[in-house]
């Protein structure tokens, strides 16, 4: 008699197992891997994108964000699952998973990559390939829920945080601690609870032995000589991570803003016959229209502000997932032959002048490098930069300080 088949119960679980047989082994097939090695893979990535999103899960309206993707776009990844694994996604579902990746998972990409490589000891391109394959899965399981009238915030946070323990089956040990935490801060804290509850349990069944009592013991007393020393004093006592959480939820609100504020992508086609799919409203559709604009002539004031660019906090170091936006103007670029232009980095007026002067100039650099790298000839490049001048905003707010630290771009002849 045969065993009958547990239902899955995770989410992971229940999201791998929209993969049947063939399609994974259609997907090992494209990957030139083994249907092993695609299983483990797409379980790691599944799983760290699902850690990604718990760790936002106390994020209202981050949450509400992910539900209008998934409302606007769910007819469309549900369709295409079928053929997702032996074409990897394309067209309108690729557009979605390029612009869900980097608000999700920001420049942590690279990090769950390697992950997943070393999980199923894979490559990086098919390692980036099953990432790029989990996120529709993922988003078509919540669609699925949306369809039904069963996703709202509510449910997609208590989903995202009641997921946390199982998660850990899949990854290492504190990896979505040490990845999201600075990310998302306190946010995350909800979640991080839940994804190390089992692992506590397990701990504490173990009993605590004396070098633990001896270890607590010690850890309170530096705490009430901590405590004596600051109220003898009179140092405020507040967490510094208050700060740090407000300042965290404040960029993550940003980000998201920013996201929405870009429109729908479409797709355009550029005089060469490339294919672009592109914000409505981001940076790549205004460059074209005004080159392709000839009553508008070249001039010194029309600068257009890169608006997919992240750098490490305090450095020139561009992040992975400011590469989609590279590529597009890349590709514009060598479509518009005769076109020059002018990079200008710019920063806020908080630090040293000075330092920000150099940060501004080694980050308008780094862009064009970037687009150097990726075929446009270095002659049709400047790089200019210009730290705390041309302020667009109020400095004395972080708002304005935000809009102040931009990479922008000029064009020169056109």
């Amino acid at each position: 008699m045969a065993t009958p088949r547990m239902a899955p119960s995770s989410l992971v679980e229940r999201i791998l197992a929209s993969v049947t047989p063939e399609m994974n082994q259609a997907l090992a097939s494209r990957l030139g891997a083994s249907a092993t090695a695609v299983q483990s893979g797409l379980s790691t990535a599944t799983a760290a994108t699902l850690g990604a999103l718990a760790a936002k899960a106390s994020d209202s309206n981050f949450l509400n964000q992910i539900i209008g993707l998934v409302s606007s776009s769910g007819q469309t990844i549900l369709s295409s699952l079928t053929n997702l694994a032996s074409t990897g996604p394309t067209g309108a579902v690729s557009d979605v998973g390029n612009r869900f990746l980097p608000v999700v998972v920001g420049s942590q990409q690279e990090q769950i990559t390697n992950l997943i490589g070393q999980t199923a000891g894979l490559s990086s391109g098919p390692a980036t390939q099953l990432l790029q394959t989990a996120v529709p899965l993922i988003l078509g399981f919540f669609a699925r829920m949306h369809a039904s009238g069963s996703l709202n915030t509510t449910s997609f946070a208590s989903a995202l945080t009641a997921e946390g323990p199982n998660l850990q089956k899949y990854l290492p040990s504190g990896f979505l601690n040490n990845l999201f935490f600075e990310v998302s801060g306190a946010a995350s804290g909800k979640a991080s609870r839940a994804v190390n509850a089992e692992h506590a349990v397990a701990e504490k069944a173990k009993g605590m032995n004396w070098m633990v009592l001896l270890g607590v013991l010690v850890a309170l007393l530096a705490v009430w000589f901590l405590y004596r020393s600051l109220r003898g004093s009179k140092v405020n006592t507040q967490p510094v991570t208050t700060a740090a959480t407000n300042a965290v939820k404040s960029a993550t609100n940003a980000a998201n803003s920013a996201w929405a504020a870009l429109g729908s992508f479409f797709t355009t086609q550029l005089p060469d016959g490339t294919q672009l799919s592109i914000p409505q409203f981001g940076v790549e559709n205004k460059l074209i229209r005004f080159i392709q604009d000839s009553s508008t002539p070249v001039d010194r004031e029309t600068w257009f502000d890169f608006d997919r660019l992240l750098f490490d906090t305090g450095s020139a170091n561009l992040q992975p997932a400011s590469q989609d936006q590279l590529h597009d103007i890349a590709a514009i670029m060598k479509a518009y032959p005769k076109v020059k232009i002018n990079i200008g980095g710019y920063t806020d007026n908080t630090g040293d002048p000075v330092a920000n002067q150099e940060l501004s100039q080694d980050r308008a650099d780094n862009v064009k490098a970037a687009l150097v790298q990726l075929g446009v000839a270095s002659d049709r490049l400047e790089a200019q930069g210009y730290g705390e001048d041309n302020a667009v905003a109020d400095n004395s707010t972080e708002e304005g300080r935000q809009k102040n630290r931009r990479i922008s771009m000029r064009v020169t002849e056109k």
